[in-house]
């Protein structure tokens, strides 16, 4: 299959580039010195596959020297740059890929409430419940973590009121789902004032059965008189060291970097203590979310009161942006077509919009004012309209173009936006929703809106920057399934869906890593390993390259190295 236009061909480096490498690194000789070899050589892996990602193609072996790559070359050629105080890792034929990172990320999971992750079914869901019950005490609010989704569960639709009522009849209960929706019990929809006479509010949906009763469902804003327990106190200390470990989680699965779409104030200054002690073993990059009810008069306030602007950061940790919001998720994402029924309701629902137009466009004007870049949540392909109409009016006010400004997911964009979304000079930050979430998906829209879902190989085709993620906690967080279902469009219980959006490993690979350092203006430092780039990578027991698609579901890293650092070593079980 010929690449599209701008990503070279692994198959057409040429090996003299690996020469040139270790001559480079040769007469620089003991001047860039840094403990190790004669040429400052403080890591080097040998005896396998080094996929680059960049013109020097692929490798035996590679040098690091402190955080970067010193060179590329032959083994015996590595070899030489090693030194009494280099570490020698023998690859015995194993791969080293540059590290992955992850566009959207909030988080790993886990927390207070009712585990359901290991439910897969409705039996699994109503029994966990009923034992948290039994142990609860009398007329507790119980409640669930978001660590499951009804794509994992045999019967693929969610646990409603009556179900719920029949787990836990005696207590207030809410199921949290995603970010974007919970789901009530009968005690709890009296607890917090809901009755039949409850209506939908603007952004916001109440579920009812075809008979007209509330089902328990909260969409967005519907969600807003549930007010759940406060997570137990802890110091700031104790978050700090609970995100360091979320980190080495992160590292365990093959991660480098992640961007997080939409962070607290809180935070962003444990981010800062793990920086400013030397604890981040991944490079972090910061979306800041004023809220949804901030308005352009106060904004500039707002973002000052985070102590920091939009140029802050270095190689480590850095502000990307502010992130906003138009539409909800699975259940709300705002279409111009409406959903396919019973949720359609007889053509009246097409999703919700969570920000009205004159506001967010307004706010999106003043961030361009105040020189911040923008990354807007859009789901449907209505919600993606008023993105490109209030991008197109802060363009008008001065240029945006070759800013960078983000889409945040563009699950189903039409094919005449593709055009508007080039000539912004937009860049799509793109995940696997649909690998989970595929029979929901088909559910809400058709299965001809599903398939279409996050359409790669469109945005591609149409000159469109995309880079990939997970959304986690709504999606896992193992970077390998995302590679997996953009190169193959398979999902976990839906089979095959939208296989022509599928894209040639090589190509997924290239979006999971140098697409995501173009996403952060990070491309001359980290995504491909070259001589001079950071030293992020991974160890792998096969080349993604050359095993069939469909295994690409299974790989972990052998070996996880951030500049220049083990942070992850399977056969220690962690880091040295």
């Amino acid at each position: 299959m010929k690449l599209p236009d701008g990503i070279p061909s692994l198959a057409l480096a040429p090996l003299l580039a690996c020469v040139a490498c270790v001559a480079c690194a040769a007469d620089r000789g003991t001047e860039d010195a840094r403990g190790g070899g004669p040429a400052g050589a403080t890591m080097i892996l040998t005896g396998g596959t080094v996929v680059t990602l960049g013109s020097t193609g692929t490798a035996e072996a590679i040098a690091i020297a402190g955080d970067r790559v010193l060179a590329l070359g032959t083994t015996d050629q590595i070899a030489s740059l090693a030194g009494d105080g280099t570490l020698v890792v023998d690859l015995a034929g194993r791969t080293v890929i540059p590290g992955l990172g992850d566009n959207h990320f909030h988080g790993i999971g886990g927390g207070p409430g009712i585990d359901l992750s290991s439910a897969r079914s409705l039996a699994d869901v109503l029994s966990t419940i009923e034992a948290a019950a039994a142990a609860a005490d009398p007329d507790a609010l119980l409640f669930t973590n978001s660590d499951w989704h009804e794509g994992q569960l045999r019967e693929q639709r969610l646990p409603l009121r009556d179900d719920l009522d029949s787990a836990a009849p005696e207590h207030p209960l809410v199921v949290v789902r995603g970010g974007h929706e919970y789901i009530l019990n009968s005690r709890a929809l009296t607890l917090f004032g809901l009755d039949e006479r409850a209506a939908d509010v603007p952004g916001g949906r109440v579920g009812r059965y075809s008979d007209g009763r509330l089902n328990g469902e909260l969409v967005d804003r519907a969600k807003a008189p549930v007010r759940l327990p406060s997570p137990a106190e802890t110091t700031f200390e104790e978050r700090v060291d609970a995100l360091a470990e979320e980190h080495r989680v992160l590292n365990r699965a093959g991660l480098t970097s992640v961007r997080y779409a939409g962070s607290t104030p809180d935070l962003l200054q444990a981010l800062q203590a793990l920086r400013e002690h030397g604890r981040l073993t991944l490079r972090v990059s910061v979306l800041l979310r004023p809220g949804r009810e901030v308005t352009a008069g106060v904004l500039a306030d707002a973002l000052a009161a985070w102590g920091v602007g939009p140029d802050y950061g270095d190689e480590w940790l850095r502000v990307d942006g502010v992130k906003l919001g138009v539409d909800g998720g699975f259940e709300g994402g705002w279409m111009t077509q409406p959903y396919e029924e019973p949720w359609g309701e007889g053509g009246a629902y097409a999703g919700l919009q969570t920000m009205e137009r004159e506001h967010y466009t307004a706010v999106v004007r003043e961030l361009n004012r105040l020189g911040w870049r923008v990354a807007t949540h859009a789901v449907g392909d209505a919600a993606i309209d008023l993105v490109l109409d209030a991008y197109d009016a802060a363009n008008a006010d001065e240029s945006i173009v070759g800013e960078r400004w983000v889409i945040e997911h563009g699950f189903i964009p039409r094919e005449e936006q593709f055009g508007r979304i080039r000539d912004l000079g937009l860049a799509v930050s793109a995940q696997d929703h649909l690998y989970l979430a595929a029979p929901s998906l088909v559910e809400y829209w058709g299965a001809e809106r599903a398939a279409w879902t996050t359409p790669l190989a469109a945005y591609v085709t149409h000159g469109v920057p995309v880079s990939l993620g997970t959304d986690a906690p709504v999606i896992p967080y193992n970077p390998f399934w995302v590679l997996y279902h953009f190169a193959t469009r398979g999902t976990i219980s839906a089979g095959v869906m939208g296989p022509e959006q599928a894209l040639p490993v090589e190509q997924v690979l290239r979006l999971a890593t140098t697409a995501n350092a173009y996403l952060t203006f990070e491309e001359d430092r980290k995504g491909t390993l070259e001589p001079g780039m950071l030293a992020d990578l991974l160890v792998l027991p096969e080349n993604p390259l050359l095993i069939a698609p469909e295994r690409l579901e299974g790989l972990r890293p052998d070996l996880t190295v951030v500049g220049g650092q083990v942070v992850w070593d399977r056969a220690s079980g962690g880091s040295p």
